[in-house]
């Protein structure tokens, strides 16, 4: 309806004299079957909602409703050029009659196929892939031909498909990028770009942005500096906002901010796509990312979510604190990624018992995931206990590469590390902190692979009856154990969770599922509820509620196969109720501006998301 009334006159332009009073009579038509919508709905319209907050430019939340326009009001598109436009090609699933309206004839073949057979046939051809690159540049090449049936794949498969879109496969992805780059999927802004950076966010053809996703390329998963080929994880992370949490894909934008890589084998790749220079840092990287972060609200406006994706841990620190307090920012390494494991650890507690309070933490890494995810555990137990921060702290050991961080090194410790330094004596190994903590819960975020060996994971087996492990580094390769490992180690004790997927195992005539800590259950919830509720800034309180969200979804079937986690298969519900408790913390703080408050914010927040089925065209 606000599509409609908002471009009238621009259907008219495009229309003769003669045809321009039958428009003006459909527009009265739909405004009145509008009208009578809302007041069946009390006034309340959830039918359409925003679309993710933003207005519908395109009609694309009404995408499964018979239009009684054609969708393009800028350009008419027909013939090659509708086949060539991946946002309303519909490849065999244009009908007869839109063959005929939209001179398609002889540029198709005669078959009809609907979306369904079209997704039936593509799962078939994925399926013969042996190599999980292979899918991935599959799945990419029909997002760039059929957005609809790209995200209808995806959504009805996402737990077969999300680890091809997503880690572990992107991991690889990201290393041959070069070699696989086609056409650009976001926006690329390096040091060249200095001083125009707001030029090049308007070549971007989308306006009405909601949420950029950024990264400098120096720490993807597990894997390092692969510079300007670290493109394939803002393009994932968007992909899943649009299939995990429903905002419209173009209200997503990309971006790698290419400052050069230390890489010495990308430097020496004649095919690498990047800048060939070392790696810009202090004040020349600084004014860039202030440029950037400028002229994102420039262009886009105080409520853009720029999430700030796998940078290294000196910057990704200094850019959450420096841009909190200014911009609408998250960073999923640090925030995302302890919003899950926070949600595993309240949800096992039914498995393990007791209170958050009652337990001890161990991890391995200090880095970004590592500090992240303490302490926000810090942060929930104060507020269970009501105990000042500085104290649940206590609770929470960290181990980096030259041991446990302890209250003798403060002075060479970075600052993020601090908060951390505990009175004990100096351990160097990971298993003789095990043995002098004795913690309860054992955390891997060290993004380095085989460091739970059997002798840690059998001594966490001897202290607990039900020792909880999380191994959280990606890709799998980077685990610091396996599903297997971590059960045949603990003789069936352990319950375990991983950052990327591992198959059921089978220990002793016992099948066990092991969990997944995945960010996916995360960011896009806590993203769509940011975009429904106007959010101007990011608050832990959020965190802190998507969290609880997540960990509230965790079913008693569940927890009978030993999960922390629910299954993918209902991620778009779980992500419309982590929506609306983020939405309804905004509210409570006085960090939300769209107003009035919708009274049923499941409900708003589903009404919102968008939708892949086919428009019909007339």
């Amino acid at each position: 309806m606000m599509w409609l009334n908002r471009h009238r006159h621009n259907i008219n332009i495009l229309l003769p004299p003669t045809k321009q009073g039958l428009v003006q009579k459909l527009l009265a038509v739909t405004m009145s079957s509008t009208s009578l919508k809302e007041m069946r709905n009390g006034g309340e319209d959830y039918s359409n909602g925003h679309g993710g907050g933003v207005r519908d430019l395109y009609g694309e939340d009404c995408a499964t409703e018979d239009q009684l326009i054609t969708p393009w009001t800028f350009s008419v598109a027909s013939g090659c050029s509708l086949l060539r436009d991946p946002r309303y090609n519909k490849g065999l699933a244009f009908t007869e009659g839109e063959r005929d309206a939209h001179y398609l004839r002889g540029l198709l073949p005669p078959a009809v196929f609907n979306q369904e057979l079209q997704e039936k046939r593509l799962m078939h051809n994925l399926r013969q892939y042996e190599v999980p690159l292979h899918r991935y540049m599959a799945m990419m090449d029909l997002q760039e031909r059929n957005e609809r049936l790209f995200y209808k794949l995806l959504i009805d498969n996402v737990e077969e498909l999300l680890p091809v879109v997503y880690t572990p496969t992107v991991g690889e992805a990201c290393q041959k990028y070069g070699s696989i780059f086609r056409r650009p999927q976001g926006l690329y802004i390096s040091l060249k770009e200095k001083g125009k950076i707001l030029e090049v966010l308007k070549n971007w053809p989308e306006k009405s942005i909601q949420v950029i996703v950024v990264t400098d390329g120096e720490r993807i998963l597990g894997l390092g500096d692969l510079g300007c080929q670290g493109m394939g994880i803002p393009v994932g992370k968007l992909s899943l906002y649009t299939a995990l949490g429903g905002v419209r894909p173009s209200s997503c934008l990309p971006i790698t901010i290419d400052v050069g890589t230390n890489n010495e084998k990308l430097l020496n790749d004649e095919f690498y796509i990047g800048l060939k220079q070392k790696r810009a840092a202090g004040q020349e990287y600084a004014e860039l990312l202030e440029e950037f972060m400028r002229a994102v609200k420039q262009n886009y406006g105080e409520k853009v979510l720029v999430q700030f994706e796998d940078f290294a841990n000196h910057n990704a620190f200094d850019l959450l604190e420096k841009y909190s307090s200014s911009h609408l920012v998250f960073n999923d390494d640090i925030q995302g990624t302890a919003s899950v494991v926070l949600a595993g650890l309240l949800a096992s507690l039914k498995l393990v018992g007791g209170t958050l309070a009652d337990h001890t933490f161990l991890f391995l890494g200090a880095g970004e995931a590592g500090t992240g995810i303490a302490e926000l555990i810090a942060l929930e137990i104060s507020k269970q206990t009501k105990a000042p921060v500085e104290k649940t702290r206590k609770k929470i050991w960290l181990v980096d590469s030259k041991g446990l961080i302890v209250s003798s090194r403060l002075e060479s410790l970075q600052h993020f590390k601090k908060p951390w330094a505990h009175e004990h004596e100096p351990v160097k190994t990971l298993l003789d902190a095990v043995k002098a903590i004795k913690p309860t819960v054992l955390i891997g975020s060290s993004g380095a692979g085989k460091t739970f060996t059997k002798e840690v994971v059998e001594t966490m087996a001897s202290l607990n009856e039900k020792p909880l492990i999380l191994a959280l580094s990606n890709p799998t390769s980077q685990s610091e154990c396996t599903a297997e490992e971590a059960y045949t180690w603990s003789k069936g004790k352990a319950i375990f969770a991983s950052g990327s997927p591992f198959d059921p195992v089978e220990y002793e005539g016992k099948v066990f599922v092991p969990g997944q800590a995945n960010n996916a259950y995360i960011f896009p919830g806590f993203g769509l509820g940011l975009i429904i509720s106007g959010a101007i800034r990011v608050r832990d309180e959020m965190l802190l509620a998507a969290s609880e969200a997540l960990a509230a979804q965790v079913s008693q079937e569940n927890y009978d196969k030993g999960l922390i986690y629910p299954p993918f298969s209902n991620i778009r519900k779980i992500s419309a109720h982590i929506a609306a408790k983020v939405a309804t913390k905004a509210y409570d703080l006085g960090l939300a501006s769209h107003l009035p408050r919708p009274k049923d914010l499941v409900k708003y927040a589903e009404s919102c998301m968008y939708s892949p089925g086919y428009r019909s065209y007339r």
